[in-house]
């Protein structure tokens, strides 16, 4: 009875326009006070073991700062670019391309509202030059968007593991063949859309366009080596990747595209550079890189105990070195080189004069404080949610539902209806991760007694998670989408509602094919053993 008035005392506090996480922190305070034998000094220390146990949660502020440096840096402009030169010559090329983006950008950043701001700010504006409809170009992005937290790295992802103690690489490998399933369903429903309706198609802009936007996005794209090679590698925790990668990414936005800091107004190559000063420069860069390459993928190969494992990864920088210098420059290779050195001297030089200048520059102070309001904001939700699971952990809620289901003789099919049907109302009124951290311990030991996997259970909530951050009232993709479109929200959620049927589609798909969430984990990393 006590459990009911506090969720009653929850929605109560909700319906009355409370912040989440005040509401649902002083409803476990005042429950805790009331209903149990707790002082109010022992809330301080609840709330601090709460926390204490999950280190997992030391990875989302360096994910968010990471994705903060990449929207900020410009890298979104590139890879939009690199998605229209592959995919805008099909019919709704510029949507498909938006998708795409996206997707690519999803795997940088693991925020769905960063993703729509980061991509949308600019595909919307290009949609609507090229004859798109505004509701069109918004419906399109808002449900892209929501890729960011299903392809890896995922803060929901991190959430989710934290919450039930399954392991975020597993989580991370789980997401990428749902993640290219969800995007390639959203890719298909365009271009049968754009037949329907006659939608402008873009032109081939040819393999040079191709190669050069690739390479204009690559040290952005490099992003998620880093992280996922550096994770399943054994290199880092996931929590150590979440912070090279905020390192990188800053290097990225100052020191690489110098589209932030001190170097913003300061090209490395100008156009009084010549072409064989250029030439010289991106040979030694794509040699060198493709030597670190050849590095990583021997290392994941297992080929890191190799006596010529070094050499055979120089060899191959050298030939790549090699191949590009003769394409570009023919005979005049080495003269090239030559004439690239000080381009190479001055990157060099700038790096070291200018990177202590960049670390107290007022972009990327204005940068971290961005980072750190969004930090702060998603983990205080998490912390008082905490609170609340810490609350349900001492009344045995959960072993109380599971026994009432399994005593029912509820099957396994049917309990993943509960859960998508819990998850999809609650989506509509809560933030994903504390929505995850209230509701994953409930449901996770019903789903190991009926054998369900616990890394598809948590592909499941976080799909419904994608659903709600696109259902009002609460569904902050739509919040964010009616900003950057420059639309009332009641008029991106119509314009969104055509797309989000095929993300119902694809629920039903993830929640009954359970080999979609489960085959790259078991083959990267072997089967998961549960222990009940």
């Amino acid at each position: 009875m006590e459990v009911a008035i506090l969720f009653a005392l929850i929605i109560g506090l909700l319906l009355l326009g409370v912040p989440i996480a005040v509401a649902l922190g002083l409803s476990s305070i005042l429950f805790l006070l009331s209903a149990s034998e707790s002082s109010l000094a022992s809330v301080a220390q609840t709330l601090f073991e709460a926390m204490a146990g999950h280190f997992t949660l030391l990875a989302i502020p360096f994910f968010i700062l990471a994705s903060s440096f990449m929207s900020t840096g410009g890298v979104a402009k590139r890879i939009i670019r690199f998605s229209i030169a592959v995919v805008g010559h099909f019919h709704g090329g510029l949507a498909i391309a938006g998708v795409f983006a996206c997707m690519l950008f999803a795997a940088l950043s693991g925020s769905s509202p960063a993703t729509v701001v980061a991509i949308g700010t600019i595909v919307i504006a290009g949609m609507r030059q090229v004859g798109y409809t505004k509701d069109f170009a918004a419906g399109v992005i808002c449900n892209a968007g929501t890729l960011g937290i299903l392809i890896p790295p995922s803060i929901v992802m991190v959430v989710y593991a934290a919450a039930v103690e399954v392991s975020v690489g597993r989580m991370f490998l789980a997401g990428i063949v749902p993640g290219l399933i969800a995007g390639g369903m959203l890719m298909i429903g365009i271009y049968v859309a754009a037949r329907w309706r006659n939608l402008p198609k873009g032109e081939w802009a040819g393999w040079r366009e191709v190669l050069g936007s690739a390479r204009d996005a690559f040290w952005g794209l490099f992003l998620i080596v880093i992280i996922l090679g550096g994770i399943y590698g054994g290199v880092f925790t996931p929590t150590e990747a979440a912070a090279v990668a905020s390192v990188y990414a800053f290097l990225a936005a100052t020191m690489i595209y110098r589209d932030m800091g001190p170097l913003k107004e300061t090209p490395l190559i100008t156009d009084e550079t010549s072409r064989a000063a250029r030439n010289g420069y991106f040979i030694v860069i794509y040699g060198t890189t493709a030597a670190v390459l050849a590095l990583i993928i021997g290392f994941f190969a297992g080929l890191s105990d190799s006596p010529n494992y070094l050499w055979v990864a120089i060899a191959i920088g050298l030939v790549a070195s090699l191949a590009y210098g003769f394409w570009r420059e023919g005979g005049n290779l080495f003269a090239a080189v030559a004439s690239g050195v000080p381009v190479m001297g001055r990157a060099a030089w700038q790096t070291a004069r200018y990177l202590p200048e960049a670390v107290v520059h007022r972009d990327t102070r204005d940068t971290l404080f961005e980072a750190g309001k969004l930090t702060i904001a998603l983990m205080f939700i998490i912390a008082n949610a905490l609170i609340l699971k810490h609350v349900l952990t001492d009344e045995q809620i959960p072993q109380q539902i599971a026994g009432a289901m399994l005593d029912a003789g509820l099957s396994w099919w049917f309990f993943l209806i509960v859960v998508n049907v819990i998850l999809l109302i609650g989506g509509q009124f809560m933030e994903p991760s504390g929505l995850l951290v209230i509701v994953a311990p409930l449901v996770f030991p019903i789903a190991i007694e009926l054998g369900i996997d616990p890394i598809h259970l948590g592909i499941i909530m976080v799909v419904n998670m994608e659903i709600g951050m696109i259902t009002p009232p609460v569904g902050l993709n739509l919040f964010v989408t009616s900003g950057v479109a420059g639309m009332p929200m009641m008029r991106v959620v119509r314009a969104a509602a055509p797309w989000l049927a095929i993300l119902f589609v694809f629920l039903i798909l993830v929640t009954y094919v359970p080999w979609i969430s489960t085959a790259v984990p078991t083959m990267v990393m072997g089967p998961e053993i549960v222990t009940r």
